[in-house]
């Protein structure tokens, strides 16, 4: 494709795009509809969550605002690199971090500021959940979320009409529907394992009479989005919305959309881990890794949540509240040490982490007795309900640049390898998992790290870093594709046959297979980790 037929594509709207509200970063995506490995223009806007009356929260006024800035630096970039800025495209997806509580009352208004997936209050709900289903609730579920307020008894109860999700939120605004794709619905309530389309309707009528005589008068079933599955149509761009996304008025109604999805289900997308005994681990603010089942767990574990697939197929998912953010705040520190310093190395951050991560290749395999606890935020899996980033160390530990660089790297995969283990012990199997976000940008380290961590196969692909907002962007070029294919009957189409043929079969994977002395040098330092945890409880209780 030569740039005058790229422009061509971008001004005639032969393209997809995806949006991704991430947790510390809004990201826009643009893609060729009929080639989606062909990102064609990006943007971004940096943005970070509050804790405001003792809750993780954005507002919604930030919500617009990245959003806004997001898009219109895509459209410059657009414009930058093929001259051709966008007033259209084939299709639009939204995509954001899963689970929460956002809930309005009967004229759409916000009730009580959003609830991320970051709060850690919803304990005695989500543990009565837990039992009166017979299977895992997070604290992080919406309904988990929902039923706490009921508990609390909190006023604004009786007034909600509608919960959704973040990304639900967004798709409701630009397009005036009410629904949301299976993946992200499958983090608010339970997912029937027949149908793999619609909520659990057992679990639902099972719910409504728990809460009968509470404030929460309406049945869950009208509160709750409708589910769509990827390539079933989720709406138009209303005006309205154009005039929300794109404020200049360059942006035209009537662009359809694919279901809104959360970054989980953008990341299985993003690595083509929809099919069963394969996964992914998605790295970031949080750390999650899913794995598509080939058949059903044993039992019901509190570290395993059980979700889907943007097609509806069941995945077992282990998700930390706690990523890479710590390990970042330790890259600043350095990268600040080397700007006072004055070494040329402090202009470029991609260059510090890549320096750091070289030096942890030189440290011991088990960090040198050295812990890293990454608790910004609390930690259900690790039994926290705060958190206090520690490091930890004996005094026969070896305190060397490589060995604190490895101990933090490893205190990133920390609290996933606790509940990755459980799977283990289940006997789940993984022929291969796929790795993408910032942190694998800088090749061969975190990757192999990983691979030891979880004694399995890690790929890592050209769309690591790029990550949910081109996941997203791939379901939307998949809407079209699936509505041709089917005339209509989009509920057939193949995500992953789509996925297999029309974007990973030329991609470029660079695999790690686990060294043995990595697998053994993790496996002592989780013993340490997950001893120490009674010391990081501790912090919490004093600090």
């Amino acid at each position: 494709m030569t740039d005058i037929d790229v422009a061509e594509s971008i001004r005639e709207g032969r393209t997809a795009l995806g949006i991704e509200l991430g947790s510390t970063r809004i990201k826009a995506c643009l893609v060729a509809a009929d080639d989606p490995t062909r990102v064609l223009a990006v943007g971004g806007h940096e943005w970070e969550n509050e804790f405001v009356d003792r809750r993780w929260t954005y507002s919604l006024e930030a919500v617009w605002s990245g959003l806004q800035a997001a898009y219109a630096d895509l459209v410059a970039d657009a414009q930058r690199r093929h001259g051709a800025a966008p007033s259209t495209f084939g299709a639009i997806g939204v995509s954001a971090m899963m689970h929460g509580y956002l809930a309005f009352d009967a004229s759409g208004d916000l009730l009580v500021p959003f609830r991320t997936w970051r709060n850690t209050s919803t304990g005695p709900a989500a543990a009565e959940l837990s039992e009166a289903f017979g299977l895992n609730i997070p604290l992080r579920w919406s309904i988990a979320h929902l039923h706490q307020a009921v508990l609390d008894d909190e006023p604004h109860v009786r007034d909600i009409r509608f919960v959704t999700t973040l990304a639900g939120y967004v798709h409701w605004k630009l397009t005036d529907r009410k629904v949301l794709g299976v993946g992200d619905a499958s983090g608010m309530f339970p997912i029937d394992a027949a149908t793999r389309c619609s909520y659990d309707e057992t679990l639902m009528e099972r719910y409504d009479l728990r809460v009968e005589g509470t404030a929460l008068t309406a049945p869950l079933h009208r509160l709750l989005p409708e589910i769509l599955i990827a390539g079933e149509p989720a709406g138009e761009l209303t005006a309205a919305g154009a005039a929300l996304l794109d404020p200049t008025g360059t942006l035209q109604p009537g662009i359809p959309f694919c279901p809104p999805e959360g970054d989980a289900g953008t990341g299985m997308v993003a690595t083509n881990a929809v099919a069963p005994r394969t996964g992914n681990v998605s790295a970031g603010t949080s750390i999650f890794a899913m794995v598509v089942l080939e058949r059903p767990l044993a039992s019901a574990h509190e570290e395993v949540d059980l979700v889907t697939t943007p097609a509806g197929d069941p995945v077992a998912m282990v998700h930390c509240n706690n990523g890479a953010s710590e390990l970042a705040a330790w890259v600043g520190l350095f990268e600040r040490f080397a700007a006072v310093t004055g070494s040329p190395v402090a202009r470029d951050a991609d260059a510090v982490f890549g320096a750091l991560f070289a030096e942890a290749l030189e440290g011991e395999a088990d960090a040198g007795g050295l812990i890293a606890y990454n608790h910004l935020a609390g930690e259900p899996i690790a039994g926290l309900d705060e958190g206090r980033p520690l490091v930890v160390r004996t005094p026969d530990s070896r305190l060397t640049l490589a060995n604190f660089m490895r101990a933090q790297l490893y205190g990133v995969y920390g609290t996933l390898a606790l509940g990755m283990r459980v799977l283990a012990d289940e006997g789940v199997a993984i022929d291969r998992m796929f790795a993408h976000g910032g942190i694998f940008r800088t090749a061969g380290v975190a990757q192999r790290f990983l691979a030891g961590a979880l004694d399995a196969p890690v790929a890592v692909g050209e769309t690591a870093s790029e990550g949910g907002a081109w996941g997203i962007a791939v379901l939307a070029a998949f809407l079209p594709h699936a509505i041709a294919i089917n005339a209509g009957e989009s509920r057939a189409a193949d995500l992953g046959e789509y996925l297999d043929q029309r974007v990973f079969a030329g991609a470029a994977i660079e695999v790690a297979e686990p060294d043995a002395a990595d697998v053994a040098g993790f496996a002592a330092y989780l013993d340490r980790y997950r001893a120490g945890l009674a010391a990081e409880a501790a912090a919490v209780g004093a600090l």
